[in-house]
């Protein structure tokens, strides 16, 4: 057994794997009050197979998987786009711009250094493609994020909305600037 997490791109046979993770770990990041139900609906939209399948064929999109011992343990999805949210667009100025849209971790790898290996891959990514930061949304009750994201040089930007189903949460918008 390897003690070392492995940040390698994702390829369209990952997708399967990458959405399992993805079904474990997002309900984690979830605010206290959203419900299975809306979380199970949020899933199957935008963490799926197939949405993997077309975030890996999409040229503006970047997944990067964590890998240990041959298995996927956790992935970032950076979108390589001026953020669409009008709100967030008068909050993020900077040009080019990257969205860290999704990083996440299996909770039985938090500890061992997968978090942080993915985050500067996924910040050299945007930084060697030429953008000037990287912006996130984290929910406002996910301290332990916010804290984590501190820690790789964010900062709190402004606040966004963020829909899971039917219910509507509220962001921070956190900035990385290069």
């Amino acid at each position: 057994m390897s003690d070392a997490v492995a940040i390698e791109p994702a390829v369209t046979d990952d997708a399967g794997e990458l959405a399992a993770v993805a079904a474990v770990t997002f309900p984690l990041a979830c605010p206290p009050g959203s419900t299975p139900q809306d979380q199970a609906e949020f899933i199957a939209e935008v963490l799926s197979a197939d949405r993997f399948r077309e975030y890996l064929a999409d040229a503006d999109r970047s997944v990067l998987k964590a890998v240990l011992d041959g298995a996927i343990v956790g992935y970032a999805l950076l979108n390589a786009m001026p953020p669409a949210d009008p709100t967030v667009a008068a909050l993020i100025t900077q040009r080019p711009v990257a969205e860290l849209s999704k990083m996440y971790v299996l909770p039985g790898q938090h500890g061992n250094g997968a978090s942080a290996a993915l985050m500067r891959a996924a910040l050299d990514a945007a930084r060697t493609g030429g953008d000037s930061a990287v912006w996130l949304g984290v929910n406002q009750e996910n301290v332990r994020a916010q804290r984590f994201y501190g820690k790789h040089g964010f900062t709190v930007a402004g606040t966004k909305t963020f829909t899971v189903g039917s219910q509507l949460h509220h962001d921070y918008v956190m900035l990385h600037q290069f």
